[in-house]
């Protein structure tokens, strides 16, 4: 909340014309920043069906204060994702910001080095702005070179914890890995289907109720 509306907020208060609790949920209203690519932007689905729209109905149903910005753009890359976020914090002033970035790197196999230096620059970024980071980890599959998935996994874990962020080990847990998974993607077997969504939005709320306290 800014000083000028606190202030505001102070002098209906002392007029007596805001009751303490709308004060007291004004200041702790939160703002939570996506910064992700097409597994958030709902590509090939109906709007209103992916994870974050979901996490918007979530947050409303546990009647937690907060707002959610979706910036996910498909077929974003991490590079990209950092150019783009020093304009998106300086315009919405998150108090939260995920980050689920990364998968698109790893499909045009692109160096992990500069994949783990853009995720460290944009928990920075987010951090040095007040935010509170999250990082939504990403796997690929085996035929990509079993050296190269196992060290994209790891990054996810070893940048969140050397930037203090918290962290979703893998989005697409209990889908991608699921027995029926050939019906939880789309047909082009990479974007999940609108019935893997609210599993996706599982994964990511077991440790985003923690973290929004």
């Amino acid at each position: 909340m800014s000083r000028r509306v606190a202030l505001a907020h102070c002098s209906l208060l002392a007029l007596g014309l805001l009751p303490v609790g709308a004060l007291r949920a004004a200041a702790a209203a939160r703002k939570i920043l996506v910064l992700g690519d097409s597994l958030s932007a709902e590509y090939g689905l109906p709007r209103g069906t992916g994870w974050v729209a979901l996490l918007e109905q979530r947050l409303a149903k546990e009647k937690i204060a907060a707002s959610v910005v979706n910036a996910s753009i498909s077929g974003d890359t991490t590079s990209g994702g950092r150019s783009r976020l020093p304009a998106l914090l300086k315009s919405h002033q998150p108090s939260h910001v995920v980050i689920e970035l990364g998968g698109n790197d790893a499909l045009r196999g692109l160096p992990l080095t500069m994949t783990r230096d853009n995720l460290q620059a944009m928990a920075r970024d987010a951090r040095a702005a007040g935010a509170k980071v999250m990082l939504v980890g990403m796997q690929v599959p085996p035929n990509y070179g079993t050296r190269y998935a196992q060290d994209f996994i790891a990054l996810f874990p070893g940048v969140a914890k050397e930037q203090g962020a918290a962290l979703v080990p893998f989005l697409l847990a209990g889908i991608a890995d699921s027995p029926q998974a050939d019906k939880l993607f789309q047909p082009d077997r990479i974007h999940p289907s609108a019935e893997a969504h609210p599993k996706m939005l599982d994964n990511v709320w077991v440790v985003m109720k923690g973290w929004l306290r």
